[in-house]
């Protein structure tokens, strides 16, 4: 028996629909959990089985992929473009660092991309080399200036990332005020004051 051609439009229809249910379902179960977060809850919410989510995503990776950046590309590419915006090095770094906490606070995600736990993906460590690249590019600026500690790296800005997206993501969040209280802490370190500059 032949199919009814007018059959395939709607079945190609309602896959779409379902793929864009899934991913608009995943933006809100990862900004709020993480890339971690049970595909279970993307199903449930996107009203579709977790099958649903391999066969038309391909799985985990293939969703993170998919949504990336309305969950965090977008949002860490941004801080990355208003820190360079931003002419004097001392404040660049400062803004830099309180607005890439804030959204580790804020964005599960971020820590996720900042541990590069799905390493398969392909933007998410292009995310990781952004950010890199950008580190190497600040530290060099800000060592021309002569505004950095004594000893600061590159690497060093990734493992502070680093360190605070295991803290985050395996010890809990603090309350905000004491967050925010130690990346004055952070910063305070990472710079020479003021008066040693004088």
């Amino acid at each position: 028996m032949v199919p009814d051609s007018r059959s395939v439009p709607t079945l190609r229809s309602d896959a779409r629909r379902n793929a864009d249910r899934i991913r608009h379902a995943a933006v809100q179960v990862f900004r709020e959990q993480g890339f971690s977060a049970p595909l279970e809850e993307v199903a449930a919410a996107a009203n579709v089985s977790k099958a649903t989510i391999f066969n038309r995503l391909g799985g985990r990776v293939g969703l993170i992929d998919a949504v990336i950046d309305d969950v965090v590309a977008a949002e860490l590419r941004t801080i990355i473009e208003d820190a360079r915006s931003i002419v004097e090095v001392r404040e660049r770094i400062c803004s830099y660092i309180s607005a890439l906490r804030d959204l580790q606070y804020r964005l599960p995600a971020v820590n996720d991309v900042l541990l590069q736990e799905y390493r398969d993906s392909e933007p998410l460590l292009a995310l990781c080399h952004s950010g890199a690249s950008f580190h190497d590019s600040l530290v060099a600026d800000a060592n021309a200036a002569g505004i950095l500690a004594d000893g600061f790296t590159p690497g060093d800005f990734q493992a502070l990332a680093r360190d605070n997206a295991l803290a985050l993501k395996h010890g809990g969040r603090p309350p905000r005020a004491d967050y925010d209280r130690r990346t004055a802490f952070v910063i305070g370190g990472i710079c020479k004051s003021v008066i040693a500059l004088a």
